[in-house]
């Protein structure tokens, strides 16, 4: 017995506490009236539908202000009810059209991204292309410079060895003809 209550207690407790959830709205189909004067004791001369324009006439009493409608009809409604911008309804299509231009400045830009991506990978693929080549340039380089100092080295030794060579057969030369008997002078003693 105790448990049947529970049980349905449970139940009654849990719908109301789901139809405590549920989210409602309020239209915004809403109209106010205008009276023949500054109160609500005064004959209403029609209704104004939320975000109709009016002008503001320079009348207020008892927080109300005389208006002029888009039919020229004069009246007073509620000075709090009447506001300098435009209303919601009139500034829903204009927002709803700033947002669609703004949605479609977004793709081109997300558009132009991509395409700043893709040169900026084709660019960075070159530029590594281009530091490989500089690198293999570079090793050419040295290696260049390195077979150039060789063969400056070798042909200064090269000179060196070829003026040695000169100078060694040249000492030789004179040594040999420094040893070579000499012929023999006629002396004027001599007779014959």
């Amino acid at each position: 017995m105790l448990r049947m209550f529970t049980m349905v207690v449970l139940l009654l407790l849990s719908n109301g506490l789901m139809a405590q959830q549920a989210t409602h709205f309020i239209t915004d189909d809403v109209d106010i009236y205008m009276h023949s004067g500054p109160g609500t004791q005064y004959r209403i001369l029609g209704t104004i539908e939320a975000g109709q324009s009016v002008t503001l006439l320079n009348e207020s009493q008892n927080d109300y202000s005389k208006i002029r409608d888009h039919k020229n009809r004069e009246g007073w409604v509620i000075s709090e009810l009447v506001k300098k911008g435009t209303g919601l309804r009139n500034r829903l299509p204009i927002v709803e059209a700033e947002l669609a231009k703004a949605k479609q400045t977004l793709a081109q830009l997300d558009q132009s991204s991509e395409s700043v991506t893709q040169q900026l990978t084709a660019a960075n693929q070159q530029i590594l292309s281009l530091e490989s080549e500089l690198a293999s340039a570079s090793q050419q380089r040295d290696h260049a410079i390195k077979e150039l100092n060789a063969i400056q080295d070798n042909a200064q030794s090269r000179m060196w060895q070829q003026g040695a060579l000169i100078a060694g057969l040249g000492a030789l030369i004179g040594i040999f003809l420094v040893y070579l008997p000499r012929p023999q002078r006629k002396k004027n003693s001599r007779w014959m």
